[in-house]
């Protein structure tokens, strides 16, 4: 995988996003909804209405799965320490 400059690379300034892709591509932090289980939630909804539920009588969901992302080596070319308590929470550290 070829590494990509971020903007905030280039800028110097830490950033925090709501996709994993830009943390694999050099970001710092990525705090959000977990995709794979957003895709799989669909599905059973759009199950649902195949088998003949009315949309409306489907409750309207939000996440409830969230995944955090933290790039080590971004951290250290920025020159920051990321504290251990905050290492062990997050689903991936990217050294």
């Amino acid at each position: 995988m070829r590494t990509r400059t971020t903007r905030s690379q280039t800028a110097r300034l830490p950033s925090m996003q709501l996709s994993r892709y830009t943390t694999e591509r050099g970001g710092l932090v990525s705090y959000g909804p977990d995709s794979p289980d957003l895709f799989r939630r669909g599905a059973e909804i759009i199950d649902k209405i195949l088998r003949g539920t009315k949309p409306a009588d489907i409750p309207a969901e939000q996440p409830n799965k969230f995944f955090l992302a933290i790039n080590l080596k971004t951290a250290k070319a920025f020159g920051l320490t990321i504290p251990e308590t905050f290492l062990i929470r997050a689903d991936e550290v990217i050294e």
